[in-house]
């Protein structure tokens, strides 16, 4: 019969192994459709909820805020800086001792029973006798802590609370780059918005004139080499617009998208002055340089990054140090054959791994190595941003120059066009018209493209230093008080009196532009 039982047990096993390898076969199973569908119906809807509706017409200043309220890419890095600082909070409970409890219940289905061997004549010396009952409860409540540990936990919470800094810096970066884009396709957009009015009934007068030119053709009324070479320049003129039409209606696709509007979705657009007087930048290079080394978020970034490499170097120290351990537990059995069923125990513990002796160079020389690559990189960085700052200032220069170029040459086109206007007189003089009332248009988008990259020249003069759109911290922000904000800021811009976020150390802050 125990035979009999173990073969029994035997193939109770086998079958046990067989289910659970059969249940551990995994095939590949493709998503559903109708579960795509609700990803893309959830996402969609996730996507812009939540948004203040744009009422009236969009102002540069309120397009600024939207995107930083509801840009995607803005909403992610804020997500990341609220995860770098739960992992920092996290980090804070490594460093506290480990403490376990247990409790439960113990037994086997035999007597846990022993004898004696004389271990001289080999015979028994201790009848069979059992000191432990069959079944019983036990408890333990052990506390250890390891003050190496605690060394490196520290050092790591403080790491990660420079990781939290550069998780705000990064956020800082991503919002100078999305206040840039919303800038550049805002003037871009008014532009198109302003020539657009034009081009449509222009387009509309070259159709009809088109029209005509082919009857002039068959009746041959005009030479066919002029009537071929007005409808020529009538066709030549046509192209031009409708690439100019195509180009410009992006603008606004893509101010949309920065603010997070659902593409197709209208809006209109504030007409703001384009002959405001762009101020001069009265700074030196140098005081720029100052400013932007000790502002501009990837700088302030690799500066926490060396902090982290030094620490790093600190922890590779501590590893390598012999581990002091402290044992504290209390524990309960209820075995009653134990003289106490209830006791605490304690204990100190050193142990060092000897060979780290032979690995203290390497570590060292690993650690020193790290700490370099991260100078030279700030160092690398450091040049780069001198050169975008001068870069900087010298297209805000030129780019003033070629605006107040731009205008006058959008005000003698308009000059000219009145003059062309009231001299046509015959069929064929409207070529001439058409082709002034182009080159019109063209000189106006120009003027309006210009002083849009002046102005985008200037925002990229106060970002290259590290100036920041909107430094101070908003209780719920709403699209209103945001707006208010940036306004604020803007002025200060124009009147030369950047703004920064908090730093370290005090860095005097020169005017860098007059409103004169």
């Amino acid at each position: 019969m125990n035979g009999i039982g173990r073969h029994g047990r035997k193939a109770v096993a086998g079958v046990l192994a067989a289910a659970l390898l059969a249940g551990c076969t995994v095939t590949p199973e493709p998503i559903a459709p109708e579960m795509t569908q609700a990803r893309i119906s959830a996402d969609l809807a996730r996507m812009f909820s939540n948004q203040e509706p744009v009422t009236g017409r969009l102002s540069l200043h309120e397009a600024m805020a939207r995107a930083i309220l509801y840009n995607l890419d803005g909403r992610l890095r804020t997500m990341e800086q609220a995860l770098s600082q739960r992992q920092l909070d996290l980090s804070r409970w490594d460093m506290l001792p480990s403490l376990a409890a247990s409790a439960g219940f113990v037994g086997r289905d035999n007597v846990s029973a022993s004898s004696s061997e004389n271990i001289a004549t080999g015979t028994e010396s201790l009848v069979p006798s059992t000191s432990t009952e069959r079944n019983r409860r036990v408890a333990d409540l052990n506390m250890s802590w390891n003050i190496l540990d605690f060394g490196v936990s520290y050092v790591t919470a403080q790491q990660n609370a420079d990781r939290s800094l550069i998780a705000a810096e990064q956020r800082r970066r991503v919002v100078h780059t999305i206040i840039q884009d919303v800038r550049s396709a805002y003037w871009r957009a008014v532009a198109a918005e302003r020539v657009l009015s034009r081009i449509d009934p222009l387009m509309t007068r070259i159709e009809t004139a088109l029209a005509s030119s082919a009857q002039i053709e068959q009746q041959q009324l005009r030479a066919p080499t002029e009537a071929l070479t007005y409808r020529r320049g009538l066709l030549d003129a046509l192209r031009q617009l409708q690439a100019q039409k195509r180009e410009l209606r992006l603008a606004k696709t893509e101010l949309a998208a920065l603010i997070n509007l659902r593409p197709g979705e209208d809006f209109t657009l504030e007409a703001p002055e384009t002959q405001a007087a762009l101020p001069p930048v009265t700074s030196t290079g140098e005081e720029l340089e100052v400013l932007a080394l000790a502002n501009r978020p990837e700088v302030r970034e690799l500066d926490y990054q060396t902090r982290i490499s030094q620490k790093e170097t600190r922890k590779a120290l501590l590893r390598l140090l012999p581990g002091i351990e402290l044992d504290l537990g209390a524990h309960y059995d209820s075995n009653k054959y134990l003289v106490n069923n209830d006791w605490a125990d304690y204990g100190v513990k050193v142990t060092w791994n000897l060979l780290n002796i032979l690995r203290i160079p390497g570590a060292m020389a690993v650690a020193e190595a790290n700490e370099e690559v991260v100078d030279a990189r700030r160092m690398a960085i450091s040049m780069a941003v001198l050169a975008q700052v001068h870069v900087a200032q010298t297209n805000y220069d030129e780019a003033r120059i070629q605006y107040q170029t731009a205008r006058e040459l959008a005000d003698l086109d308009a000059r000219i066009l009145d003059q062309a206007r009231a001299a046509a007189g015959t069929s064929m003089g409207e070529l001439q018209v058409i082709q002034t009332e182009l080159a019109s248009v063209q000189s106006q988008l120009r003027r309006d493209l210009a002083f849009a990259d002046a102005n985008n020249a200037f925002g990229r003069l106060f970002l290259s230093i590290g100036a920041d759109p909107l430094p101070e911290a908003l209780d719920a922000p709403t699209v209103a008080t945001l707006t208010q904000a940036i306004d604020r800021t803007e002025t200060n811009w124009r009147e030369g009196r950047p703004t920064f976020a908090p730093v370290p150390a005090a860095v005097d802050k020169p005017k860098l532009a007059s409103a004169s």
